[in-house]
Parts: C-alpha cells; structure tokens; sequence
C-alpha cells in the first residue's frame, strides 16, 4: 500500500463526523488537591449538516471528546493508542470499536492533543462509513 493510499484509508477526514473549535476551559486551573482531576472541555461538533457545542469534564481530552460523541449516539471506545513523535509532528494510530466492529484511524498534528483527537474524529468517520 502506497503511504498515499495509507493516508486515504487511515486518516479518513471526509465523512459525516467533523470537530471544530476545541479548548480545555480550565487549563490555567491551579491543582486543589493531588492525584489525577477532572478539567471541562468545550467543542463545536458537526454530525452531517447539524453543528453544535458540547461540553464535558473528563480526565483528558480524548475521554471527554469520546463523552461529546457519546451524547450525538456515536460510541467510540478506544482499544489501543499509540503516539509517535517525528521532527515537529505528532502521529496518532487509534483502533477503536463501536461495539460492532474495529477499526483503525490515523491523526497527525503538530500538536500532540489535536493529533490524538483527529485520530479519534477518523476511527469514529471509519466506524460510521459503511463497510
């Protein structure tokens, strides 16, 4: 397979399932208390033609987009997760399941977070498309 074809397959940005703006509403929030702590997440998500905000409050970002799609009736549960860093970008392999079936997505980014969360948006598309 051809990494053009890899990348068609893989990293699938077409499809009905598009995120838009992202942003962790309380990044700057000073640590209360030890151990892991939950932080609200905001997204505009678009399913076909429908375009809304979400919010959640997850431990990370690919738990609390995971929960926005959740709540449109899109399950995406992760399987495996593996992110590698080359030069300035980041790539994302996720193998996720909709409880149906698996899938394998792709997302690159120089940021590691939009990487992992346009992974996510690809599995879901992928997860979608009819087989």
């Amino acid at each position: 397979m051809s990494w053009e074809n890899f990348v068609a397959t893989y990293c699938h940005t077409a499809g009905p399932l598009r995120l838009g703006h992202w942003a962790c509403t309380d990044a700057e929030r000073p640590a209360g208390r030890l151990g892991p702590q939950a932080r609200n997440f905001r997204a505009m998500i678009a399913v076909g033609d429908h375009i809304s905000a979400s919010m959640a409050a997850a431990s990370g970002p690919i738990a609390a987009l995971t929960g926005m799609l959740h709540d449109r009736g899109i399950a995406v549960e992760t399987l495996k997760f593996h992110q590698l860093r080359s030069g300035k970008t980041t790539v994302t392999f996720i193998r996720g399941t909709n409880g149906i079936r698996a899938e394998w997505a792709m997302g690159w980014s120089e940021d590691p977070t939009q990487s992992a969360l346009r992974a996510v948006i690809a599995c879901a598309n992928r997860l979608l498309s009819v087989a």
